[in-house]
């Protein structure tokens, strides 16, 4: 059995495959990688139950929003450590991983013993954090109130807002997750509860939030 179980988040397969490279020459035999393309496949990956040691989330997944992937996890997983893993390598995004809550940032620029370095210091029980970061004005009290209410949601509940942003109707909603439309229509009102807001569009700016990079 594997000492370390690690999911590989990320929609693009050639990046998968480098990940899978990196850490099955740096752990060897320890490690047992799985991979998810999207936040539903992550997701029902960590449904199974297994347990799971770390997570390497790209930072623009399909089915998220920016940073609401992480978000989403440190909410539903709070004891589960979570690297982001992107081409955007500004300080701004590394600090707002941070502050976030993530254990740790890889640049997709890293050469291959920076990958093992980082994943073994977090499995370890450190953090890792490229050498260059610098520090950067803290989250704002709505940007915090925001990540909280995303964290408060369920998964479900996430992927139906969601496909709110994108502009689907609770009908439309209903038909992709085989569900009554009566039953999206209490995940909306629950959705709005949670984030604070009244209305679709407010509901969808919060999450666009997530996305935003700040200067």
């Amino acid at each position: 059995m594997a000492a370390y179980e690690i999911i590989i988040a990320d929609d693009h397969p050639l990046f998968r495959s480098a990940l899978q490279q990196a850490l099955t020459m740096g752990l060897g035999e320890n490690v047992r990688l799985v991979e998810a393309a999207s936040i539903a496949e992550l997701e029902a990956l960590l449904n199974q139950g297994a347990s799971w040691d770390l997570v390497l989330l790209d930072l623009n997944m399909p089915g998220a929003y920016g940073f609401s992937g992480l978000v989403l996890l440190r909410g539903q997983y709070p004891h589960l450590p979570v690297v982001m893993v992107s081409a955007l390598e500004d300080s701004a995004v590394v600090a707002r991983s941070r502050e976030f809550g993530a254990s740790g940032f890889i640049p997709k620029s890293s050469p291959l013993e920076t990958i093992q370095e980082a994943v073994r210091a977090v499995l370890d029980g450190d953090v890792w954090w490229p050498s260059n970061t610098q520090e950067v004005a803290h989250l704002s009290d709505e940007a915090k109130a925001a990540s909280e209410g995303l964290a408060s949601l369920t998964p479900q509940q996430f992927r139906v807002l969601t496909m709110v942003c994108d502009g689907l109707l609770n009908k439309q909603i209903a038909y992709e997750l085989s569900v009554s439309e009566a039953t999206i229509k209490a995940h909306v009102t629950a959705i709005f509860r949670k984030l604070g807001v009244r209305t679709r569009t407010q509901a969808a700016l919060l999450l666009q939030q997530m996305g935003s990079i700040p200067s």
